[in-house]
This record gives structure tokens, sequence and C-alpha cells, in this order.
């Protein structure tokens, strides 16, 4: 304290446990500011440990049972599989994606949480699963898991712009539309027998999954003609300004086309999201 000539007293002054000695130094008093640091750094270890451990998690791509097919400026393309009884790591999405399944099959999937769910999944079905997704999945059933997973990279595409002298080729007749949002529009679309589609224009780039055996003859505005042969599994990007008519020639046809739509990614967010324990 002040002294009445304004001068510090060499007596420390007791506050607490807390005992203040001038010039900045601080004694502490007893076993409780010792019990104090101790917890303080058991939990600044704790956080560093777990800091450690979320940046360890494994992306979801790539890795085994996953053969990359099409990578571009817009898109990773994996064809994937899920052995029955054989669990993937606990791995992260790190970019939005879209999964098309090439079988009626299921998998357990287990969350970031522990949580743990058995999902059915029918050949054609899309799914679109949102960046930062952390779970471990595992094949439950014969035959296996078989999907076409579509990575969407964060690039910024102007909309095209075009005359209209053609319709755009979706939404069309026969076409059903399965999921749609600023990344993304998703198409369940079969071809009829010996019947050409109207000529339509393609304004987007699109990523197209084929589930049948066939083959479609694609005539383009010029006259030009090209027989595609085409099967399960087999999957193409296609790129924007297109103009042609369709026709089933041969077997069947039935696809899934995924436009990718012109819009700005969302602001990027920092992950992992969860926390994971190993």
């Amino acid at each position: 304290m002040h002294t009445a000539a304004g001068k510090i007293e060499d007596q420390p002054q007791k506050i607490g446990d807390v005992r203040y000695l001038g010039d900045g130094l601080i004694e502490s008093l007893g076993k409780r500011w010792g019990t104090i640091a101790v917890m303080s750094n058991t939990i600044l270890a704790a956080l560093l440990l777990l800091s450690g451990m979320l940046q360890q998690i494994p992306p979801a791509f790539p890795r085994d049972g996953a053969i990359p097919i099409i990578d571009n400026n817009r898109v990773t393309v994996w064809d994937v599989t899920w052995p029955k009884g054989k669990p993937t790591l606990m791995l992260q999405g790190k970019l939005d994606m879209v999964t098309i399944e090439l079988e009626n099959a299921a998998i357990k999937v287990t969350s970031a949480k522990s949580k743990t769910k058995t999902v059915p999944l029918k050949l054609g079905q899309a799914s679109f699963i949102e960046r930062g997704v952390t779970q471990k999945e595992e094949g439950t059933s014969e035959p296996v898991r078989h999907a076409i997973v579509i990575e969407l990279k964060d690039v910024t595409v102007a909309p095209l712009e075009y005359d209209k002298v053609f319709p755009d080729a979706f939404p069309r007749d026969g076409a059903k539309k399965l999921l749609t949002n600023k990344r993304v529009t998703v198409w369940d679309y079969t071809w009829t027998m010996n019947v050409p589609t109207p000529i339509h224009f393609h304004s987007k780039d699109v990523v197209v999954v084929y589930l049948e055996t066939g083959e479609v003859k694609s005539e383009a505005i010029d006259g030009s003609v090209v027989v595609n042969k085409l099967e399960r599994g087999l999957t193409r990007f296609n790129a924007r300004n297109r103009t042609h008519s369709e026709e089933l020639v041969k077997g069947a046809s039935r696809a899934i086309i995924v436009e990718l739509n012109e819009q700005k990614p969302r602001s990027k967010r920092t992950f992992p999201i969860e926390t994971v324990e190993h």
C-alpha cells in the first residue's frame, strides 16, 4: 500500500491467495495456485491432443476400393465398392459429393458420435452429401454396394449466354427430377426404343451415369451421328454447349444425369466439425 509519503511499503499486501510483491512480481500462497497450474497444463495438453486427433481424420478420397475415373476442373469421379464385412476408417468428406447407386445393396454407417444405422440403397438412387460429414461405412449385403461418387470442386462458372433456339435438355418428357440445390440438379431418364428425343441444348456441364446395357444414337444439328455403346456403371463427363437429339437403337438405356449448376460455391468452412475418437 502507499504510505503517507507516497512510497510503496516493502511488506507484501495479501489479496486472497496471491501476494503482490511490487515490480510486477507475484507470489502464490498455499497449494491452490499449484493445483490450478497443473489443471491448466492438463487442459492444454488435452486440447492439443484433440486438435491432433481431429487433424488426422483422413479424407473420404482417395481410399482403398475407390478407382478414379474422371478428373477435371469441375469434378473428380470415383468408382467405389464397399466389400461386405470390411469397414472403412472414420473418413471425412472434404468436398460436397453426389452418389449414384449401381446395385440394390445396404451398408452400416457409424457417425463420429458412434451412432450406428443400416442404410438400404436402390439402383439409381442419388444422394447429396455436404462436405464435412464424418463417418465410417461397412458393406453388409450381397451383392456389395457399388456406386459412382462425384466430388464437386469449388469453382465458379458463369452461366452460359445463348439464344434459346432449341429447348434446354432438361426438364423434358420422361425425365424425373431426383434432387436439386445450388450445386446440382439430378435427373433420372429412360430412353424408349426407336423414339428420338426432341432436339435439345445442353447449357450445363453434366456427369452421366448409365444403368443399363444398350446403344443410343446421338445426332448433332449438322447431321453427324455417333452411336454410343452403354453399360451399367459407364460414366461420362459431357461439357455444356451441345445441341443434339438421341435415340435408343439397341437394348435398353437408363441414366442418372447430374447437371452442374453455374453457382458460386459457398464460402469455405473450416473442418473437421466433429470430435472423433480413434
